[in-house]
């Protein structure tokens, strides 16, 4: 009898950082399923950086971002893509590009979201649609694997470890001789909508240092990031210290060896409760039920649920963040703490 050849599957799932390490799963659960196959994943700009090296997979396909709007890229992506052969390919994304990509692979089976998950003219370009029942993020994306009748597994994100990343971390570790362990709090976010204000993060940090014994630093990416990030330690002066500039895979270094990861909804959190670190997540225009940081080590806030689309893409202020007191991360990171503190003394 002939063997069967090893399926060829493509991931589409092309930006956002946080987006991205929230789709690991799916890589993972597909490598167990199918563990000699070929297994290659698209993504644009930063979000590229996490998949390097990740043992799961077998091509990462960078592509230049607005690859759409130039008609050149598009025919020289349909023929990279063409020239490997995909026999199937998944859209956890839900939009347009991403279907379109999925499509320009020549893919016989093209596996997508029906209803609100599978967005714009997505429906129309994937041909094997699923209706997602779960309600976070990650459970929604593996249910993507019904296409196979298979029962979504536990997720795993088998994030990769960089010995060269490990190295520079140790090196600034040294530098702050924090030998009892940190906290690390990002203070930045992507949408002016999901902002907490400096001030409060300071409060934060000054807490974790006079309650806990444990100091902070404070990550950022970009100069606006900085400028926040700099307000945040001066104001919590002497109790945190401002990270120097990090890659992805050294700031993912730094969470292996933090005790507490704070932030609002960002990559930088999804990454963090990805490794494993305890992260108290703040929210608040994303549904805390379908985005919060994943896991149940993890603590996310949200005391106002805003539905409005336009806030939701980041278009109004911070009001519904505004909401989430210092009392209520202090009393998280509280929590997490005397959580870690039993277990290790277990």
């Amino acid at each position: 009898m002939v063997e069967r050849r090893p399926p060829r599957i493509l991931i589409a799932r092309l930006t956002a950082i946080g987006d991205c390490v929230q789709t690991l799963p799916l890589l993972c659960a597909l490598r167990d399923r199918f563990p000699r196959a070929f297994i290659a994943w698209a993504a644009e700009g930063a979000s590229a950086e996490i998949l390097k090296g990740h043992a799961a997979l077998d091509r990462l396909i960078h592509l230049q971002r607005r690859w759409l709007k130039c008609p050149r890229l598009v025919w020289d992506i349909r023929r990279e893509l063409r020239r490997m052969k995909f026999d199937m390919t998944f859209d956890p994304q839900g939009l347009t590009k991403s279907a379109l990509l999925c499509a320009l692979s020549g893919a016989r089976k093209r596996i997508g979201f029906a209803g609100g998950d599978g967005r714009e003219l997505s429906p129309w370009l994937n041909n094997c649609l699923i209706s997602p029942k779960s309600v976070h993020v990650v459970d929604r994306t593996l249910e993507l694997l019904n296409a196979f009748r298979m029962e979504r597994p536990e997720a795993q994100f088998r994030l990769p470890q960089s010995a060269i990343a490990a190295a520079s971390i140790g090196r600034i570790r040294n530098g702050l001789d924090w030998k009892r362990g940190f906290a690390i709090i990002n203070s930045g976010a992507g949408w002016p909508s999901k902002i907490w204000p400096a001030e409060r993060f300071a409060a934060a940090a000054r807490h974790l240092r006079e309650s806990h014994g444990l100091p902070t630093l404070v990550v950022w990416a970009g100069a606006v990031e900085k400028i926040l990030a700099q307000t945040v330690v001066d104001q919590a002066a002497p109790h945190a210290a401002l990270a120097p500039p990090t890659s992805l895979a050294e700031l993912a270094a730094l969470c292996r060896q933090a005790r507490l990861f704070v932030s609002s909804d960002t990559g930088p959190l999804h990454l963090a409760a990805a490794i494993g670190t305890p992260c108290v997540g703040l929210f608040g225009p994303k549904p805390v039920s379908r985005n919060g940081a994943y896991g149940p080590q993890n603590i996310n806030l949200q005391k106002v649920e805003i539905c409005d689309r336009g806030h939701q893409r980041g278009r109004t202020d911070n009001a519904a963040m505004l909401a989430i007191t210092v009392e209520d991360v202090c009393g998280a990171c509280d929590t997490i703490l005397a959580r870690d503190r039993a277990r290790r003394c277990a």
